[in-house]
């Protein structure tokens, strides 16, 4: 599903107000975080991931790796937040402008 730009602006704007609900550590991106990304996106559809170290081209690829394993799209990557969108096909908490 890929996202419209008004649909990235509108949820860009609804992901400041939230807290990281997933941490990257220094194990890396293991299968245990991904399964807990899985749990989260089912939750909220809208996940905020800090990740951390201080290689950016690291972060850049983990932001990619985990929109790819878990079906969602990257809204944005600032500094070491990555925030992820996957709609909920049940039951939708997050009604997306048309455009």
């Amino acid at each position: 599903m890929a996202l419209s730009n008004t649909q990235i602006r509108y949820l860009r704007g609804l992901s400041h107000a939230l807290r990281p609900t997933v941490m990257i550590g220094g194990k890396g991106l293991t299968d245990a975080v991904v399964a807990e990304l899985e749990l989260a996106l089912a939750h909220h559809e809208l996940v905020k991931v800090h990740v951390a170290g201080d290689d950016r081209e690291a972060r850049a690829e983990a932001a990619t790796v985990l929109a790819s394993r878990t079906g969602a799209e990257v809204v944005q990557k600032i500094g070491k937040m990555i925030c992820l969108y996957r709609r909920n096909p049940d039951s939708p908490g997050i009604e997306l402008p048309r455009g």
